[in-house]
């Protein structure tokens, strides 16, 4: 990722720095995650976590930082922001093989592209997520006007992040600590500058993971708009 440039209240828009979390135990075995608070895997989720510290440590002038309050994120930050990941109802905890078979209803909407149906189990749509954490990023632009801000989240939060940015959905993998940049202007408008950035991981040769990727590492080309 290129140095970012230096940014003061003069600057027409506000950047996000949006970041996944390491990896869980839960998404090495392809258990469906949702609320459920899992902690960081203690080898894979832990290392990941340290290259991307030590990668944003050497990126300017960041304001805040912001992060979900579930255990594998770094701090309980809930006043302002809501960036924990979907409710996925009664499919949290299942494996995604077993899924189908144990919950068929629930995971039947779990899986529908209508991003208006609800997950029986108190689940939430895709429509609900997306405006949960599209206000929550305008809340933060609006408390931190152009300025860079660290916001570390989820998965389901990213993809309904890039909806909002780019008018549809993303169908491919959010891997564990990838960066993602967002510059939002004043009157509202969302550009992505940088999606699925993963060279912190890539120059240590250290696996990374996301729903349905393996543990080799490869590159993540970026999606500019």
């Amino acid at each position: 990722m290129s140095q970012p440039t230096s940014f003061s209240l003069d600057q027409p828009y506000t950047e996000i720095i949006v970041v996944r979390h390491g990896e869980t135990a839960w998404n090495a075995t392809g258990r469906i995650q949702g609320h459920m608070d899992v902690e960081l895997d203690e080898v894979g989720g832990n290392k990941q976590l340290q290259y991307l510290a030590e990668r944003l440590s050497r990126v300017p002038e960041i304001s805040a930082i912001y992060s979900s309050d579930l255990k594998r994120l770094l701090k309980l930050l809930r006043r302002l922001l809501q960036p924990r990941e979907r409710h996925l109802g009664d499919v949290q905890g299942l494996l995604f093989r077993e899924a189908a078979k144990v919950c068929p209803q629930a995971y039947r909407a779990f899986s529908s592209r209508r991003t208006d149906q609800v997950i029986p189990g108190g689940g939430e749509s895709s429509d609900q997520l997306y405006h949960r954490a599209t206000s929550s990023l305008q809340r933060i632009c609006q408390r931190h006007t152009g300025k860079r801000v660290v916001v570390v989240t989820h998965g389901g939060v990213i993809r309904a992040l890039y909806r909002r940015a780019c008018s549809s959905r993303f169908r491919g993998i959010i891997l564990n600590t990838s960066v993602n940049i967002f510059q939002i202007s004043g009157d509202d408008v969302w550009t992505i500058k940088a999606w699925g950035d993963i060279d912190h991981l890539n120059q240590t040769g250290h696996s990374m993971s996301g729903f349905g990727v393996s543990k080799t590492p490869s590159v993540v080309s970026p999606v500019l708009t």
